[in-house]
């Protein structure tokens, strides 16, 4: 199955991907404007940050050096008003101190591994441990908390960034050392594409993903429990208590997490599933229908009722965690001044399935020397 992944996969980019082709809609398109760079911050360490900003279509994105966050994302309503709607914070102290991974690109393994360990080609690995007794966004210290190298640029009608970060052999314990490359563009018609890529030059594992922070009403305007989403997916994988999947791929049939034709966030968040009371809602990865797939394809639908604005996600990914900002606990503050509760933002990580290296049913996420990992997620916005 491995080598079947990186083929596939590497098909994806071969075949590219234009935004008319994933249904882009009747947005107006708009000169791209140039990325434009200005001081952020500085780290603990004396690092300094820049903030760079893109507009596109309608599109108004601004991404950080520190971590490839998403700062700030603005898209009209149905009248045509720009809101930012991804969570975040005003300032680089609190992305370093305490962010719930706000925006950032996760690496080198999105989601959770068991103990932070699996094996490859009959050698054990010992991850770091940084969520209990379990790995989590690749560790202690991810991707998420490294300065990325960005070049600009413009090409065509598109404007975007380049981003750059090398991980190194043994880097939370990680073999290999991975050349991690990732490219944000917005679109002539305001779309947000991004592509993953990385080579190694050991055998390892690798399930890069973006962890934005959704509310399309805006940022800081209270719960997204109304907001109305789809998935197409017919299963999904049950965790334990540790939120590590037992192996199983479960139907949604019948139960809270049946998001095939669309429901308000909130309908079935309270339904007492077992599943539901360990996660403190719904943080699991929804295996969908489509699998691994030669170019990006439509997985899923976030629609607010109040803005009119909506999100479509299309990836050649086989999984969608879906996660309902169960964690935040009023004790974070966002760009708008507004503290974050429970379920005030939402995620959809598109990926490889969580803890995959110790599941071999689960599509591999193993790389190795010689093959290039390739991915596209699309975010196609309207109103």
């Amino acid at each position: 199955m491995e080598l079947n992944r990186r083929t596939v996969i590497a098909g994806a980019a071969a075949a590219g991907l234009a935004a008319t082709t994933l249904g882009a809609g009747s947005a107006q398109a708009a000169a791209g404007r140039k990325p434009v760079r200005e001081p952020f911050g500085t780290l603990t360490d004396g690092t300094k940050v820049h903030r760079w900003s893109l507009e596109n279509g309608g599109t108004r994105l601004k991404v950080l050096s520190y971590g490839g966050i998403v700062q700030s994302l603005e898209i009209p309503d149905r009248h045509g008003r720009h809101a930012d709607v991804v969570a975040g914070f005003g300032d680089i102290a609190d992305y370093e101190a305490k962010s719930p991974y706000f925006g950032a690109l996760i690496g080198r393994y999105g989601n959770r591994i068991g103990k932070g360990r699996f094996t490859l080609d009959g050698t054990s690995h010992q991850l770091s441990v940084n969520d209990g007794v379990n790995h989590l966004h690749g560790g202690a210290k991810g991707f998420d908390k490294h300065v990325w190298h960005v070049e600009p640029f413009t090409e065509g009608s598109d404007v975007g960034l380049h981003l750059h970060y090398t991980s190194v052999d043994g880097e939370m314990g990680y073999p290999g050392t991975l050349r991690t490359k990732v490219t944000y563009t917005l679109t002539r018609h305001g779309d947000w594409r991004i592509d993953y890529e990385a080579t190694t030059d050991r055998a390892t594992i690798v399930n890069l993903t973006s962890h934005v922070y959704w509310n399309l009403a805006g940022e800081g305007s209270g719960t997204i429990e109304d907001h109305e989403l789809t998935i197409a997916a017919s299963r999904y994988t049950p965790t334990d208590s540790g939120l590590i999947p037992t192996g199983e791929l479960a139907g949604v049939a019948g139960t809270p997490f049946d998001f095939r034709r669309g429901k308000p966030v909130g309908r079935d968040l309270r339904a007492g599933h077992e599943q539901q009371v360990q996660a403190k809602g719904y943080d699991h990865n929804w295996v969908l229908d489509k699998g691994i797939t030669a170019r990006p394809e439509h997985v899923a639908t976030l629609r607010d009722p109040r803005s009119g604005r909506t999100l479509r996600i299309a990836t050649d990914q086989p999984g969608l965690q879906f996660y309902s900002g169960n964690f935040l606990d009023g004790t974070l503050t966002g760009t708008g001044g507004r503290t974050y509760r429970q379920g005030d933002a939402l995620c959809l990580e598109t990926q490889h399935f969580p803890d995959s290296p110790n599941h071999p049913d689960f599509p591999s996420t193993v790389l190795r020397p010689g093959q290039t990992y390739r991915t596209t997620t699309v975010h196609t916005f309207g109103a």
